[in-house]
């Protein structure tokens, strides 16, 4: 039966048999959770994804949002399904109970969602962006705010945001200018205005919180003077019914290249003067708190990436089985030969591949983060707490970068394999495509990933975060060396991790010289390097963990798919891999150039 989406049986090989789901569960944290629980949830989650969700993308697409007098309406077809997500509580899956989610396993959750991004992101996160703006009031709040908003954010009764960007402060944050005057009650009065607010105006909920970045009047410039305020639509009264309509308006909606049905508004605060806000934490805190969400949002856009990969990638390799042009080659001369699939020719099978193994990667390196979150929390000795937080650290912004990046490109190759009907809306491959786009550009772009993981990541604990990491990959090669088939893949994947230990080193020096700005104009190459190691490392324990089960007597059914992640790992460490080995060579070059030419000679004038 073809895979909408996701392939299932790819999920159930990383949850429980590479990452060893079971191991997880097992603490009293899950007590309400066993296999076959987790299960069923990803098997309804599976279907509402494809039956009620998947039947909304491309009218979403070409419908739209609209903006009619300060209102935002997203597609009619949206409201049953937004409905449907929220009474089966789909939006908070992994949201601790206390504040009022379900707790499941992260692994658990992951893979409900990825289907549910990869149906359509946007009706989505109309039911789960509440999360992030509950998680800040949760760990920040007062006892009253969190009465007040944790619950009702949870459970997608009411919408949550992110106000962040304005025109002039974009990545530079500590530029903005909207400013917060503080009143004789302690609320404050908010003035300013914001852009690209993802869900800023919708209408699917009563209320929406805003989370809004702020300079109290007299506090310093740049990022050390910003503090983060509550700023509702509605105001809420004590015994939490809305109030009166707040000051902050929708001013407009962005007419976008791809994720059409996602409301991406401007945003108005202090119009009439009577934008009332509360803070959050502590005065000049901001910063701090909004990356407690910060670092959730670049999770969840890799995520959204690796969904939209992986259901461009089932949708190519369906057409591709059913596709008949042209003769085998082996007949290529016979002009009286019948025509084929085009899952038989060379070049199609190659490009398949090379998605394959980029999904699967991706979907591992993914699910491997999710599990470290998961370790620190359960993790018994302070030791292995910080080693799984510092591998999370410093993954993060590859987990958001080298996703969105390579996610884009199998979409992108997803198109390829269709031809021109690809290019035609008749099939949403061209939708994912154009979907995909925005996820390097979310939550900070491919360069502010690569200046992050270059400047604080590589040097956290003095390097001995990255020495770890790859002490990581080298488990993994150690294992694959004793197993007969493989060992040449494990030598490759050894070769490659131990010159990005040297070229990190390399590369630190530099940034610490002179010549730092050429360091930093080398940092997307090397996090590209970095994230394709990673890959390696993924699909050398996939073949591991498939060759120990065909060792042990695998069931026949389960032959082809096992042999099939041997083949993913073989075809990544030995056609990507050489071409890894190039870029490092490239970086250790230290080629100046984009640093030493002057403004004119880039041309256009």
């Amino acid at each position: 039966m073809a895979q909408q989406i996701a392939d299932r049986r790819d999920i159930d090989f990383v949850i429980w048999e590479q990452m060893k789901g079971e191991e997880l569960i097992r603490y009293d944290l899950y007590k309400e959770f066993n296999r076959k629980t987790c299960d069923m949830i990803i098997t309804e989650a599976r279907k509402i994804a494809i039956n009620e969700m998947l039947p909304t993308l491309q009218e979403g697409d070409h419908v739209g949002v609209r903006f009619e007098n300060g209102i935002v309406k997203v597609p009619d077809s949206f409201h049953r399904v937004h409905k449907l997500l929220l009474e089966g509580e789909w939006g908070n899956l992994q949201v601790p109970p206390e504040m009022g989610g379900q707790g499941a396993p992260g692994l658990v959750a992951t893979a409900a969602v990825e289907y549910f991004m990869g149906a359509n992101w946007p009706l989505y996160v109309y039911a789960s962006m509440g999360n992030g703006t509950a998680d800040m009031i949760q760990k920040y709040g007062t006892d009253e705010q969190k009465k007040k908003y944790v619950k009702r954010l949870v459970s997608g009764e009411w919408g949550g945001t992110m106000l962040l960007t304005e025109a002039n402060a974009g990545t530079d944050v500590g530029a903005l200018t909207t400013s917060a005057i503080k009143q004789a009650d302690g609320s404050y009065l908010l003035t300013g205005n914001k852009i690209f607010i993802t869900d800023g105006e919708f209408d699917l909920c009563d209320n929406i919180i805003h989370p809004v970045l702020a300079r109290i009047e007299g506090d310093p410039p740049g990022t050390k003077g910003i503090s983060i305020f509550i700023v509702p639509k509605f105001l809420v009264n004590d015994d939490g019914s809305l109030g009166e309509r707040n000051d902050i308006v929708c001013t407009g909606v962005e007419e976008k290249m791809g994720i059409h049905a996602s409301a991406t508004c401007s945003m108005a605060m202090g119009t009439k003067g009577k934008c009332i806000g509360y803070l959050l934490g502590e005065e000049r805190q901001g910063m701090k708190i909004m990356f407690n969400m910060m670092n959730g949002a670049r999770m969840g856009t890799g995520l959204q990436a690796m969904a939209y990969a992986s259901a461009a990638y089932m949708l190519a390799v369906n057409y591709a089985r059913e596709r008949i042009q042209g003769r085998d080659l082996k007949d290529f001369l016979n002009h009286a030969a019948p025509s084929v699939t085009i899952i038989n020719h060379p070049d199609v099978r190659r490009n398949l591949l090379w998605m394959k193994s980029y999904v699967d990667g991706m979907r591992s390196f993914f699910y491997y983060m999710v599990s470290c979150r998961t370790k620190a929390l359960l993790a018994e000795s302070q030791e292995d707490r910080e080693l799984y937080n510092d591998m999370f650290e410093l993954m993060t912004p590859l987990i958001k970068d080298y996703l969105s990046v390579h996610g884009h490109e199998v979409c992108v190759q997803a198109i390829q394999v269709f031809g021109g009907a690809g290019y035609c809306r008749d099939y949403p491959v061209e939708q994912y495509a154009r979907d995909c786009k925005i996820t390097s550009i979310f939550e900070g772009t491919s360069g502010v990933q690569a200046m992050d993981l270059l400047g604080r990541k590589l040097g956290m604990k003095k390097g001995q975060v990255f020495v770890a990491f790859l002490g990581e990959i080298h488990k993994i090669v150690a294992q694959a060396k004793n197993i007969p088939g493989i060992e040449a893949l494990a030598g490759k994947v050894e070769t490659v991790a131990n010159r990005l230990g040297e070229t990190a080193m390399n590369l630190g020096k530099t940034a610490m010289s002179l010549e730092y700005k050429t360091a930093f104009a080398h940092s997307w190459p090397f996090l590209d390097a970095m994230g394709d190691t990673i890959m390696a490392w993924m699909l050398l324990w996939r073949a591991v963990t498939a060759s120990s089960q065909l060792n042990n007597g695998a069931k026949k059914k389960d032959e082809i798919f096992y042999k099939g992640q041997i083949k993913t790992a073989d075809f990544f460490i030995s056609t990507v891999l050489p071409l890894t080995m190039g870029r490092m060579e490239s970086i250790n070059g230290k080629c100046p150039a984009a640093i030493e030419i002057d403004d004119e000679g880039f041309g256009g004038i």
